[in-house]
Parts: C-alpha cells; structure tokens; sequence
C-alpha cells in the first residue's frame, strides 16, 4: 500500500520500525451479553469485581515500584462501593450485570475524557481498564496476546494491560486517543517504550502486519513507509540519541550558566506514584505539585488524613528539597465534580483556584490542615493559584492563620509553611508589588493565554502562544525584579521552563529558578549550561 502518515501527540521518545499490532475493542460487546433475574446479575457483578481486585493485586504482588504505586490507585478505586452504585442500581431495574457495568463505567470515562484540563483526561484510562477487567471477568474471556517486537495498535492502553506485555527490540504504542500524562506514558517512558497518543480513530482501521514506523519525539505513526521515510527518519534518531546522551550527561549535574552562576532547576508532579521511578537528586526540589489528582472524584472529595499521607509520601521522595503544593486549581479547564461551578458562561475567567477556595472555605481548610501537619516532615511550602487582587491572599493567609490556631490548641503536631502566589494573572504581574507574599511563581501556561487573548487549546492560535514574546518577558522581568527587591524568591513553572529553546529567554529575564517536567530536566540544564546547539 501506499505510504500513509498519521500525525498524534509525543508521549514517550524513541523511533521504532517494526509490524502493526491492532488490538480490536470489545467493550461494546457487553450489550450482547445476555442476563439473567437482579439478584443473580447482582451477585455476578460482585464476584467479577472481586475477581477483577484479585488479579490487580496479582500484577500488582510482581510489578516494579512505579508500576506497583499505580495498580494501588486502581485497587482503591474498583473496592470503593461507589463506583459499583450505578451498575447495581440499572441491574435492579432489569438491565443485566455486564451492560449495566459498561454504561456506568462509560458515563464516568466519557466525563473525564471531555475534561479541558490534561490530567483529569489522563486518568480516563484507569478507569477503562477497571471496565475491562470486570467485564473480562463476567464473560469469561481472557486477555488477548500481543506479540513482541510490535508496533501495539489500540484506541487506549490501561497500565495492567501495558504490565502484561512482553515489550521487546521495536516495540512502540500507537493510541487514537490517550494522553502523554497518563499513567501508561508514565510507564512508557520509564522503560524507553517509544509512544504515541491522540492519533485519532482512522488509526483503528489500519491491518494488522503492516510495516510501520513510529517516531516518538515528533507524534508521527508511518504506514508503509517509503525507503526517502525511513532513512529521513534514521537520521532524526541519530539526531535524538545525541540529545538523549547529552540529556543523560547533564541530568544529575548541577544546573549552572556558562559563566558558572546557579540556577535552581526544580520538578513539576501530578502525584506520588509521578516521583517514584525519579532519582531526587536530579532535582533541587519540586517546584509544582499540582494537588487536584487528590480530588479525581468530586463524589468523594479527600479528606484531611488521605490527603496528609499523599503529601507526606512527596516530602518523604524530596528529602531535605523544598516542595512547593500548589492548592486545589479546579475549575476552568478543571472541573471537579459536586465542586466547581457548573453554569458559568466563560469558566476560564471565572470562579476558578483561590476564587472557588475561598468560595468553598470548609474544603479550602482541610487541604490547609492537612497541608500544615504535612509541613514537619520536610521543606513545604503553599502556592495559591489563580491570584488577581491582594485581598485573595490576604483572605487565604487569614484562613491559614485560624487552622494553624485550630491545630496549636488541638496540640496536633503541625508547622506553619511558607505561603506564596502564582503570577499568572497579567494584573498580579503588573502590580506585583501589591502582593506581600513568602514567594512568588510565574505560571507561564495562564500568563501567556491571559496577556495574548490566546486559549491555549485552540490549534490554530499556537502561534500566539509564545512565551518568548516582549509583553510576557516583560511581565517576567517585572516580577523576577520585584523578588530581588524584597529578597523573595522568584520562580517558573510553566511549559516555557521545560523548552530548551525558550530557556535562554527566561534566564536573561532574570530567572534563576526553573521547575520544569522531570522528562526534560537534563536538556534544560544542557541549555542552561549553553552546551545546546543553536
């Protein structure tokens, strides 16, 4: 046939040559399944859903660490009754186990796979893979063998289906949809498994034992390719491979400029199970640690103990580094259920961050408690998101103040941390000298969208979307030279941190501080360093 391109999202580097692979897709075969009465179906689903809890904790028993973290998520989420709630309630009414099941598990996928914000899509996948399992389990049918050395074809891939496989010389995954957050990509990119996601659907109808090429770094999946494909495409990887030694070369290195000054080069993490397969020494601490992957289940909100002990098991990863918790930044392209607003014509400009904290005070105080008691076993600091006026911090440093009382006259063990701002709003950076907080972090994803007019979702303004541009530089120096000022220290941890080529920009705004993702660590201090070519 024909050389066809398919162009989708980078989730894992790497460039493959090898035979497709097209997992088919059953979920919708549970609508044929036939049902018995209530009861029966009833305790069906039941027995599946433990069946499926016993063989997580099988994969689980013999997974590495990072694996292992993940499998635990999926446990605690199949044993909660909740989940099961719907699925029971359509079989009283007569719809069989395995059809009641798939449209409670579909409804709750398809709510996080419409979310605007890129975790909560990610996590879409955890929740297939618990469909699957259960439904896998009330038809009796087994898992479906992959062969190795293939490039794997398939709409989504859970992690306890990626930790089946035997993953061997050209091995690469080709999603239509998923996510470079997710827990597979996470997975993917811990053991050099090149991935690509987003793809679309077209790539479901591509036949098994095609030739392919997939290359990793550039989101591209090649069918058929031609011989002008592949040797471009070699080249490319030979190009990578530099990268990747020169990556590799730097990454534990302290981060330092040509003329030897430092730069604090932190992490970004989406959660505990993010920083486990992660050398901490490669880092100067966690710059962003975004708290909504607590709040994945707006039914069942965290509360002050769950959160403590995600929290502590950061600090725990950190040491002695400073690890900055951004509070919960739902709303805009975050939604959390039962939490968030639901009725608001432009949610980007609306009751999101500290505005919905401090509109939701009796959840707002719990993360501070448990964020308080969290502080005595390491370097914690609170970032406040969405920041736009001085009375936003001034109301949440109030509320601060009443838990911290309320702890000292509980006598629960507790320190007070540090309580800075995100710079993400242009009105906090013009006035930045409004705003008397411990620290200061630019969020250049929001500053950026904010001070072009630009939704960062929309393909066709990407090129508005431009951290290098003299109006946000601007607002970075600004607030960098306000830091010096007042002796407060001034960060970025934004996706302008994590671009090598923006990098540059940045350090001569000012900024000695960077917290980028844990991927691109090594070739930000390479560019730090002024070792990249130009």
């Amino acid at each position: 046939m024909a050389e066809l391109r398919l162009h989708g999202r980078p989730a894992s580097p790497g460039l493959a040559f090898s035979k497709l692979f097209v997992l088919p897709d059953r979920s919708s075969e549970a609508a044929q399944q036939p049902s018995g009465d209530a009861a029966a179906e009833a305790g069906r689903l039941r027995r599946a859903i433990a069946q499926a809890v016993q063989e997580l904790e099988a994969v689980s028993q013999a997974a590495a660490e990072d694996a292992r973290e993940i499998l635990e998520f999926q446990i605690a989420m199949l044993s909660d009754e909740a989940l099961s709630e719907p699925a029971l309630a359509s079989i009283a009414e007569g719809e069989g186990a395995s059809a009641s099941w798939a449209a409670a598990l579909d409804a709750q996928i398809a709510d996080y796979e419409s979310a605007g914000d890129e975790y909560f899509r990610a996590r879409a996948a955890d929740l297939q893979d618990l469909r699957d399992r259960v439904l896998n389990a009330l038809s009796g049918r087994g898992t479906e063998a992959v062969p190795a050395g293939t490039v794997l074809v398939a709409r989504d891939l859970q992690p306890s289906r990626f930790l089946g496989i035997a993953w061997g010389e050209g091995s690469a995954i080709a999603l239509a949809a998923g996510s470079p957050t997710s827990h597979v990509a996470l997975l993917a990119r811990a053991r050099g498994i090149p991935m690509v996601v987003g793809l679309g659907a077209d790539v479901l109808h591509v036949a098994s034992g095609e030739d392919a090429m997939l290359d990793g770094e550039s989101g591209t999946l090649v069918i058929s390719p031609d011989a002008q494909t592949e040797t471009s495409a070699r080249k490319r990887n030979a190009d990578f491979s530099r990268r990747r030694e020169m990556a590799a070369a730097y990454a534990l290195k302290p981060a330092a400029m040509p003329g030897g000054e430092r730069v604090a080069v932190m992490i970004n993490a989406a959660g505990p199970e993010e920083l486990q397969p992660l050398d901490a020494s490669m880092c100067d601490g966690i710059g962003l640690v975004r708290s909504e992957f607590l709040f994945h289940d707006g039914a069942h909100l965290p509360d002050e103990d769950a959160q403590y002990k995600a929290y502590r098991r950061i600090l725990d990863w950190a040491g002695d580094r400073p690890v900055t918790i951004r509070t919960l930044d739902a709303g805009g392209d975050k939604p959390v259920k039962g939490l968030t607003l639901d009725d608001e014509g432009n949610p980007f400009l609306g009751t999101r961050g500290i505005r919905l904290s401090l509109l939701k005070p009796e959840v707002f105080r719990v993360q501070l408690r448990a964020l308080c008691r969290a502080a005595i076993h390491g370097n914690l600091k609170i970032m406040l998101p969405m920041v736009a006026v001085p009375r936003d911090l001034e109301s949440a440093r109030a509320h601060l103040d009443a838990v911290v009382a309320e702890l000292q006259v509980a006598g629960v063990a507790h320190k007070r941390p540090a309580l800075g701002i995100m710079v993400e709003v242009p009105a906090a950076a013009i006035a930045i000298d409004r705003f008397d907080a411990d620290f200061y972090s630019i969020g250049s994803n929001d500053l950026i969208q904010y001070v072009m007019a630009a939704a960062r979702d929309i393909a066709t303004l990407a090129d508005y979307a431009d951290a290098a541009d003299p109006a946000v530089l601007s607002l970075i120096a600004r607030t960098v030279a306000h830091g010096r000022q007042t002796g407060r220290e001034v960060s970025l941890c934004g996706d302008a941190a994590s671009d090598p080529a923006i990098v540059p920009h940045l350090l001569q705004a000012g900024l000695r501080a960077l917290s980028v993702s844990a991927a691109s660590v090594g070739l930000v201090k390479a560019a730090i360093a002024g070792a990249l070519p130009g």
